[in-house]
C-alpha cells in the first residue's frame, strides 16, 4: 500500500487544529469531504486516528503517533526546501520527558544524559507534581515521568511503573573533626539532622528505625525538594538524610562526606509509562540501563 499524502495532511491539519469544521474552511473544503478523506486514510492504514465524541475529535494512540510522523514527513519537505535554497539540512526527533519538581537533579540529569550525546535528539524536560505530570502523560503530551514513586495502575489509568534504580539512603555532612567512625543510631542525637518531609517514604523509613532502636534526633528542617535538602546539607552543619546520588558532586569534592549508610533503607526511582502499542526504542534503551549507569556510578553497592 502506498500512503496517500494528501489524505495524511489533511488529517494532519485537522490533528493541529482541533476542530473539522474550520479546518475544512480554511482547507477550502466541505467538511463532509474532509471526513472522507480522513477515513479514507484511517481505512488505509487500518487504524482509528481520532474519536468522535459528540462535536469533538480526540486523537487515538494511533492518531497521536500518525500525528508524530506527519509533522516529520512535512517538516522533511520544508527542510529539502530549505536545503535546495541555502543548503541546511537537519533533522531532529523529539523526547518529551516529565520529572517530579522534588526529584533530585543529579538523577534527572544522570538519566537523560544518553541523550545529549544524540544529535539527531531534541529534549524537553519538564517539572511539575506528580498529579500534573501523569495528566499529561494520559493524552500523550510527554513519553515518560520519572518520581521516586510507584503509581499503580488502575481499570481508567494503564500505569507502567518501570524501577530503573535503587540505591541505599546515607547521613551525609561536612567532613568531620573525629577519625572514630560514624556509629548509627547511637551518634544521631549529636548532631542536628536534614530530613525529608512527612510524605517522603524515605521520612517514613528512617522514623521506623529510630522508633525500633528508641531513638529519637534533632531537626533542623524538613525539606521536601532534594536541590533544597542538598544546598543546606552542603551550607550548614547538619547532617542531611538522602540518596548519595542527591549529593554526588559534593562527595566527589570532599566537600561533603559519607557519615553512614542507614541499614534497610533504600530510595527506588521510577519511571512512569502508559501502556501503548507503539514503544519508542529510544525511551526502551533508557530504561534497560543497569543502576550504577543511571545514577552516575554513586550506587552503593548492596
Amino acid at each position: 500500500m502506498r500512503l496517500n499524502y494528501h489524505h495524511l495532511h489533511y488529517f494532519w491539519a485537522v490533528a493541529k487544529d482541533g476542530n473539522l469544521t474550520r479546518t475544512a474552511a480554511h482547507l477550502h473544503v466541505s467538511q463532509s469531504a474532509l471526513s472522507a478523506q480522513i477515513k479514507s486514510l484511517e481505512d488505509d492504514l487500518g487504524h482509528r486516528l481520532f474519536d468522535r465524541l459528540g462535536r469533538s475529535l480526540q486523537l487515538t494512540e494511533a492518531g497521536r503517533l500518525a500525528l508524530s510522523y506527519a509533522e516529520t514527513i512535512f517538516a522533511t519537505g520544508n527542510e529539502l526546501s530549505a536545503l535546495l535554497k541555502d543548503g541546511e539540512f537537519r533533522k531532529r526527533q523529539t523526547v518529551r520527558i516529565g520529572a517530579v519538581a522534588t526529584l533530585s537533579r543529579n538523577f534527572q540529569e544522570n538519566f537523560v544524559r544518553p541523550l545529549l550525546r544524540l544529535d539527531d535528539i531534541e529534549m524537553v524536560l519538564q517539572s511539575g507534581t506528580l498529579t500534573d505530570l501523569l495528566a499529561r502523560l494520559s493524552v500523550h503530551s510527554i513519553d515518560l515521568v520519572l518520581s521516586n514513586r510507584r503509581v499503580h495502575r488502575d481499570a481508567v489509568n494503564p500505569w507502567q511503573s518501570h524501577r530503573i534504580a535503587r540505591q541505599q539512603v546515607s547521613l551525609v555532612g561536612k567532613p568531620r573533626r573525629s577519625k572514630r567512625p560514624f556509629v548509627f543510631p547511637q551518634d544521631l542525637g549529636n548532631y542536628p539532622i536534614l530530613v525529608p518531609g512527612m510524605e517522603s517514604d524515605i521520612r517514613a523509613g528512617f522514623d521506623m528505625l529510630c522508633d525500633q532502636h528508641r531513638v529519637t534526633y534533632r531537626i533542623l528542617a524538613e525539606v521536601d525538594d532534594m536541590a533544597m535538602l542538598r544546598l543546606l546539607a552542603r551550607d550548614s552543619d547538619a547532617i542531611a538524610l538522602v540518596p548519595t546520588v542527591v549529593v554526588q558532586d559534593e562527595l566527589k569534592m570532599g566537600v561533603l562526606v559519607e557519615y553512614c549508610v542507614v541499614p534497610q533503607l533504600f530510595e527506588d526511582f521510577y519511571a512512569i509509562t502508559v501502556k501503548r502499542h507503539f514503544q519508542s526504542p529510544i525511551l526502551r534503551s533508557l530504561l534497560q540501563r543497569r543502576d550504577d549507569a543511571v545514577l552516575g556510578g554513586t550506587s552503593v553497592p548492596m
